[in-house]
């Protein structure tokens, strides 16, 4: 873990122990946080770990998906007292990231939430955060291709044509699969080169905008009735899952190049770099665009670039930067997506095929996911209704929030839990208040997903009981099954008349007797 020294030591991170010329290495146990094998075909050239750069980029392109494009426009009523809640929102996915960040130095095994839960409170709560965030993952997928052909149709028509549209949200999920497919080096180039691309416009709205700021389309401080607390609470209740993939590189620490160190790294200058973009990108859109024009936006940013440098290609350009971003973002989730299944299929707590692993992607767990994806996909475009594809969605605002929740709370059971004697109580002061910043954060984001989201999300979430009482009935099956020549040898096995030296006999366990923390002579 951390410098508190609340946990014991942690082992050696999986690239980092060297044996001795001409000694074999023995694999490590199953649980231990050695035995992740990140590096499964590492001797691939289309196998590689992530370094900072890219995991930095993994974490912001999770982060900054489709949303910013509307986010101005969808705060803009409650006036700029909404930037406050921005602010605050801000502050607690800060802690957050700090919180996964020394969760991953303690365990950097991939899983991320999945193994800190799991390692604190047993199979049954490691199981709920990877069930839970795997239904996140394929959901969210198949909602981030359909709000994508809304920008693709501005540079190729496909609305009002049903096969169209389908097979441009089924193309745009299909790619950054089969990206994931050619290997964690392509992975990465593609977030990279995405990240890049995406975030190019962002700031040239986050940056340029400020040059051409006029206080007067700001608009009044607080836009509806009541008080400004209650305008605080509403905006923040739009804004609160716009920090959602602070996680990202938690969950692929595997993947990451000395994770102990790296990962925590990423984690926070992908937020800090997200929120930066969030919060420059909507103050400059509020000062560019007029007030009463920005509430009605249908497209904010491309209305601050035509206001900034006249005309109307625009338009053009904000559908060009959200296409490539939530091509980014598909790249980066579906990588996700396989991460968690995997680590959890490792401990057997999900089927043994998502453990499957080649070039550092675990193929079996990207196919399942980009196969059900597309299947919800078909449902929403042919079935003549969205109910069930929203209210998928709906309950994907609640299932996501349960392992920011279980990842806090590992972290305070680790940290109360440990030496406390040991640690210098400025330090353990430091980060208990952090992991209770990052909980209250993240029941924060529970309560802003309503009763129906929680409501709905529950009865999914336990639906996932089933499967972890088949995979744990399965595993206690084959644990009784194992050979009985794996037992150890019995008193039978000695002839009655062999005789035993004296000097095998072992004298009795005096230390039975002795009080506690006194020694025996």
């Amino acid at each position: 873990m951390h410098d508190t020294g609340t946990v014991p030591p942690p082992a050696p991170a999986p690239d980092a122990a060297q044996a001795p010329s001409g000694e074999a290495v023995t694999a490590p146990a199953p649980d231990s946080p050695q035995q992740d094998p990140a590096q499964q075909g590492a001797g691939s050239r289309h196998a590689s770990r992530f370094g900072l750069p890219v995991a930095t980029a993994l974490v912001m392109g999770n982060i900054i998906g489709g949303g910013i494009f509307l986010l101005p426009a969808s705060i803009a009523p409650y006036g700029t007292v909404s930037l406050l809640a921005f602010g605050v929102l801000t502050i607690g996915a800060i802690a957050l990231a700090l919180v996964f960040g020394r969760l991953a130095q303690r365990d950097p095994r991939t899983g991320g939430p999945y193994v800190y839960a799991r390692e604190a409170f047993g199979d049954f709560a490691g199981f709920l955060a990877a069930w839970s965030y795997w239904i996140t993952t394929w959901v969210s997928n198949a909602a981030l291709a359909v709000a994508a052909v809304g920008y693709l149709d501005v540079l190729l028509p496909v609305e009002g044509s049903v096969w169209k549209m389908t097979v441009a949200a089924l193309l745009l999920q299909w790619f950054p699969a089969l990206a994931n497919l050619a290997g964690t080096r392509w992975v990465g180039a593609v977030q990279l080169v995405s990240t890049v691309l995406k975030f190019a416009p962002l700031l040239l709205v986050a940056v340029g905008g400020l040059f051409f700021f006029d206080p007067e389309n700001l608009g009044p401080f607080q836009g509806t009735d009541g008080s400004a607390l209650g305008a605080v609470s509403a905006s923040a209740a739009i804004l609160l899952f716009s920090y959602l993939g602070v996680e990202s590189a938690a969950v692929s620490a595997g993947e990451v190049r000395d994770p102990r160190r790296n990962v925590g790294r990423a984690t926070v200058l992908g937020t800090l770099g997200a929120a930066l973009v969030y919060l420059l990108g909507t103050l400059a859109v509020f000062g560019t665009v007029a007030h009463e024009k920005l509430v009605s936006s249908g497209a904010p940013f491309t209305d601050a670039v035509n206001a900034m440098f006249g005309g109307t290609w625009g338009g053009t350009v904000v559908a060009c930067a959200a296409l490539v971003s939530m091509v980014g973002a598909l790249n980066g989730w579906t990588l996700l997506s396989a991460q968690t299944p995997y680590a959890a299929a490792r401990d057997g707590l999900f089927p043994e095929r998502f453990a499957i692993k080649r070039r550092g992607v675990p193929t079996f767990g990207v196919l399942v996911t980009v196969v059900l994806a597309s299947l919800l996909t078909v449902y929403n475009y042919t079935a003549g209704t969205a109910r069930v594809f929203e209210i998928l969605v709906l309950v994907t605002t609640f299932t996501a929030t349960v392992p920011y929740l279980l990842a806090a709370a590992a972290q305070l059971y680790f940290l109360i839990s440990g030496q406390r004697d040991r640690v210098r109580p400025g330090r353990f002061v430091r980060d208990v208040v952090l992991a209770l910043t990052a909980f209250g954060f993240s029941l924060w984001l529970v309560a802003g997903a309503g009763y129906a989201a929680v409501y709905q999300g529950v009865l999914f979430l336990f639906a996932g009981v089933l499967v972890h009482a088949w995979m744990s009935a399965r595993r206690k099956r084959a644990a009784s099954a194992e050979p009985a020549d794996t037992a150890e040898p019995t008193d039978a096995a000695v002839p009655a008349d062999a005789a035993v030296p004296a000097d095998t006999v072992e004298p009795a366990d005096t230390t039975k007797a002795a009080p506690t923390g006194e020694s025996v002579a």
